[in-house]
């Protein structure tokens, strides 16, 4: 029997599609929500083919919205913010009001409203959160003094957003072409009436969080991570996500998102924020690229034909007009240039507030559907050129990075980045903490040494054991402060992704090379590269099943030691050789320094 499913298809259709096209980005070294948008395209009804049903895909991406802002919430970091908040807080402040100044114009000159251009100009000013954090990710830039910049600047952004997000539907009629010409136009007192009491409800709803939500929501996970129960858990984390957004919607009046973001903000100060991220993440994820998906399906793409030159305009102001922006802010707080190009293309992008703004300006009559097609065209094209603008930051920003004067590079060389919060670090550090594949042109001169990939818990007992038998040891680890530590005890270490400067080992005159890492795949992409440079360097690799083991060894794996087999054959080992037992001491109130009597 045939059955009407327009749910399922869009779900199915949509994702399938994503998971296609966003596969696709990614191989061509593209963000992926490249790719989940023109899945949407392509089940758009601006294409032949499958349209899927745009009501359902919009109720969809409201769940994605709250998901989304849920994650935002959950990851806020106040204490990020206070450290850089002497140059994030006016720097992003300054930007958007740059951006959207810069918006507003372009729109005068489309001849839309001043509504429509402050709406048009904000969704033009405000980056993508995933798209920045993914890249300083690849990057390993997130801790670095660049990274708690950009992340404290992306913050700033993420709030102002909000807040535009609450405040907009209120003064819509004052801005609004239609109301302001309508008979019965709004009088500024009732607009000023609507503002008070839109504001009203929102503090009400804030003081609720702060006073109630900030002790009942870690208390209900706190009780529920104690029943033991993994399903339970993720039901709690998501049953509030969305539970507080809908109710901050249906009692107060406010918005979705600021509901969701309040609940991932409340949840972040408990111990449990990190569980709850890890559990919510696969329904975030999923939920997010039906979103994009959705997004996707109202973009015109033949408005790249028909309004090239518009559609360039705003490329323009989001590539070259916010990022001038930024970087000449950064220079004037006294930040050196590798910094400054390092936050300039960062913010080269826009994404999913844009989307958002967009879609609450049409909603609200004040930005026309043409606006929404060009912030889509500006975010598509914004976010597949946002890699070059790194790559070439990469390649030339060696070279000007060393032009500023540098008289005060001995002072800083031994703090620590960060050690006063809110103090912009000087030029001369930064080269030592931002470490792209350029700058790590640093190969070691050792020869018929180890190359330990990973120094955590596996690789710092290998690292330590080689040590103490004076072989020649090379560190690659992903973390800053790993080696730093090692440095400081005259070890040879890098920190840098494995996988992209694994060349900085020379390995080809290197004796073994240990890839003590957990990460399954990551590890055979750096023993696929470590056999292509040495065919005849022994790698010995660490598993956690059969199938990895053989993975591993099918990518050029000499040996791998399985965890699980190990610890099995120390237990049996164990069991044959039995030690003495324990000597059990009746009398409770002994302690070490008060043994039992001899004999």
């Amino acid at each position: 029997m045939a059955h009407d499913t327009p749910l399922i298809a869009t779900i199915v259709v949509g994702l399938s599609l994503a998971f296609i096209f966003g596969a696709i980005a990614q191989r061509f070294r593209i963000s992926p929500i490249v790719g989940y948008l023109l899945a949407g395209v392509a089940v758009g009804p601006f294409t032949p083919g499958f349209v899927a049903d745009q009501g359902l895909a919009n109720e969809l991406a409201e769940i994605g919205i709250i998901l989304l802002m849920f994650g935002v919430g959950l990851h806020f970091s106040m204490s990020e913010l206070l450290a850089v908040r002497a140059i994030a807080v006016p720097g992003a402040l300054v930007q958007i009001a740059v951006a959207t100044a810069m918006g507003v114009g372009l729109a005068t000159t489309f001849g839309w409203s001043l509504g429509a251009g402050l709406v048009f100009g904000l969704a033009l000013s405000v980056a993508s959160t995933v798209v920045l954090l993914r890249a300083l990710q690849e990057r390993r830039l997130v801790k670095s003094d660049q990274g708690r910049i950009a992340v404290g600047w992306l913050i700033v952004e993420d709030l102002v957003m909000v807040l535009t997000l609450v405040i907009l539907p209120a003064i819509a009629p004052l801005l609004s072409t239609e109301s302001a010409n309508a008979a019965g136009a709004h009088s500024p007192n009732e607009l000023a009436m609507t503002l008070a009491v839109t504001l009203l409800k929102v503090a009400a709803f804030v003081a609720v969080m702060l006073l109630g939500g900030r002790r009942l929501i870690p208390a209900i996970l706190h009780h529920i991570a104690h029943t033991g129960s993994r399903e339970l858990f993720r039901l709690g984390v998501l049953t509030i996500a969305l539970g507080v957004a809908f109710a901050a919607a249906k009692l107060f009046g406010v918005s979705l998102a600021l509901g969701a973001f309040f609940a991932g903000m409340i949840l972040s100060e408990s111990e449990l924020s990190q569980r709850a991220a890890n559990e919510t993440l696969p329904l975030r994820d999923a939920f997010a690229v039906l979103f994009f998906v959705s997004v996707g399906m109202l973009f015109y793409p033949n408005i790249i034909v028909e309004n090239p030159l518009r559609v360039m305009a705003v490329l323009a102001i989001i590539i070259v007009g916010k990022s001038l922006a930024a970087w000449l802010i950064v220079l004037a707080f006294g930040h050196g240039m590798r910094t400054a190009l390092l936050i300039a293309a960062s913010l080269a992008q826009i994404g999913e507030f844009s989307f958002i703004l967009a879609g609450l300006g049409v909603t609200l009559k004040l930005l026309p559907v043409e606006g929404r097609e060009l912030i889509l065209a500006g975010a598509l094209l914004s976010i597949m050129l946002n890699p070059l603008l790194f790559l070439a930051v990469e390649r030339y920003g060696p070279a000007l990075a060393a032009e500023p004067p540098k008289p005060k590079e001995p002072a800083p060389a031994g703090q620590a980045p960060g050690q006063v919060p809110g103090q912009a670090p000087s030029a001369a550090a930064e080269p030592q903490t931002a470490k792209p594949a350029s700058e790590l042109a640093h190969v070691t001169s050792k020869t018929g040494h180890t190359v330990l990939v990973g120094f955590g818990r596996v690789g710092s007992v290998i690292g330590e054991n080689l040590i103490e038998r004076g072989i020649p040891l090379f560190v690659l680890d992903d973390r800053d402060d790993t080696a730093e530590t090692l440095k400081s005890r005259g070890l040879d270490a890098v920190a840098a992704n494995a996988v992209t400067d694994l060349a900085s080992a020379n390995l080809k005159d290197a004796r073994a090379l240990i890839v003590a890492i957990p990460d399954c795949f990551e590890a055979g992409q750096i023993v696929a590269q470590g056999r292509a440079a040495n065919p005849g360097l022994q790698i010995i690799a660490r598993a956690h099943s059969d199938a990895e083991e053989a993975y591993l060894k099918q990518y050029g794996a000499s040996d791998v030691v399985q965890g699980s087999r190990e610890t099995a054959g120390a237990m049996i080992v164990a069991l044959d050789t039995p030690s003495p037992a324990p000597i059990v001491d009746p009398d409770p109130a002994r302690t070490p320094d008060n043994p039992p009597d001899a004999g």
